[in-house]
């Protein structure tokens, strides 16, 4: 088993063969890919050595500290999060050898088509179809929504409908659909904060080759639970130094103007950096539990926590600021490539963060999610559950 001596060694090596500062950024990332040290945990030949999870720290330690590039987390955090741990588990080796090393790489941005219209919190609900030709092709129609990235990614994730003629659980398939083909129309979908950070996808006769079917025909469902619980832990279980998130920005303004200050803002400020510090740390026990495997629904309750938390936070923000809290800027239409909660004001704070209960399964679904999966509580009545999907109300 390879340990953290050894895992030192082989990165050392890397930046000997391939230094930093005279390599270029992609043929170092390639190179890293190739050593195995991209994801430690993940299988030699596929960007790791079958190493624990938890040694990835020493490698990007070693890295950090040499000046290396990263692979701007951020910006295929998508690709990172929800579409490689999934391919990891489901694709074929063919699969894996194509889409993992570019995806890591950052050469390939991923983009997740699963919220439509009419299927948002109640996913299994969607209408996309996807017929299939004989033995060939997959034929898909329909529309998502929500798709962060959309109009930057090459891939997407997507979950179609492949049999109404069953619940709708079991008729979903899950795809991997090339955005460049013919009939998807990435359209930009105007927020509250004014600009198009999210996208609605419209697919026509977009044809999928059966070998970007991910899983078998009919199993999208248990495949997607892959993306999702990893989706959550994304979302809820980001890596943040102390004051990091939407506590620094109100923490700062509190230190640098003493004339906002009031006593019962002194208090809730005070709760809110408390409850901000105790989620970043059960974020890494959270992130130290995935050593052991696949996330679990324990992802859930960390997502819930960041979206309540956001937004408690930024109300208190505009309320110190007092009028000033209520300036906006412009952002109509901005096509922005990251979300930035810290270097925008605090009106567009607010204003975002009232996405984080919708974005990554509603705080409503995630409830019940902790209640009947974390607590052990008896499910809620679903009076659909064994009803063929054609044969729903819609």
């Amino acid at each position: 088993m390879t340990d953290a001596a050894e895992l030192r060694s082989l990165t050392q090596g890397l930046l000997t063969a391939y230094p930093p500062a005279t390599t270029d950024r992609t043929d170092f990332l390639r190179a890293r890919f190739d050593a195995g040290l991209a994801w430690v945990h993940y299988p030699v030949g596929l960007g790791g050595l079958g190493a624990p999870r938890s040694l990835q720290a020493v490698v990007d330690a070693e890295l950090e500290a040499a000046g290396a590039p990263d692979n701007d987390p951020r910006r295929i955090g998508i690709g990172l999060g929800m579409a490689a741990p999934t391919i990891l588990r489901y694709g074929t080796d063919e699969q894996k050898q194509r889409f993992l090393r570019p995806l890591w790489v950052g050469e390939e941005v991923w983009c997740q088509l699963f919220s439509e219209p009419g299927a948002g919190s109640d996913l299994a609900a969607l209408g996309t179809r996807a017929v299939r030709e004989g033995d060939g092709d997959w034929v898909v129609n329909g529309q998502k929504v929500w798709t962060s990235s959309a109009h930057l990614a090459r891939w997407a994730i997507l979950i179609a409908r492949t049999d109404p003629d069953v619940p709708k659980h079991a008729g979903i398939t899950y795809f991997l659909c090339d955005m460049t083909d013919p009939g998807v129309e990435v359209r930009p979908l105007r927020q509250i904060t004014g600009e198009a950070e999210f996208n609605e996808v419209f697919l026509t006769d977009v044809r999928i080759p059966d070998s970007r079917r991910l899983g078998e025909v009919g199993d999208g469902w248990r495949v997607a639970q892959t993306t999702l619980n990893n989706e959550r832990v994304a979302i809820g279980g980001m890596r943040l130094p102390r004051e990091g998130g939407m506590i620094g920005p109100v923490s700062k303004t509190w230190r640098e103007r003493p004339e906002l200050r009031t006593h019962d803002l002194h208090q809730r400020l005070l709760g809110l950096w408390v409850e901000a510090e105790v989620t970043r740390l059960t974020g890494e026990r959270l992130r130290q539990q995935l050593v052991a495997g696949q996330p679990g629904p324990e992802g859930a309750g960390m997502k819930l926590a960041f979206a309540r938390l956001n937004q408690q936070i930024s109300g208190l923000e505009v309320e110190l600021r007092g009028e000033e809290g209520l300036l906006y800027d412009d952002w109509t239409m901005r096509r922005p490539e990251l979300v930035d909660f810290t270097g925008r004001d605090a009106g567009y704070r607010y204003l975002r963060s009232k996405g984080n209960s919708i974005e990554g399964g509603t705080s409503e679904v995630l409830l019940n999610i902790v209640a009947e999966r974390v607590l052990g509580l008896p499910s809620e009545p679903r009076t659909d559950k064994d009803v063929a999907w054609k044969d729903l109300a819609r």
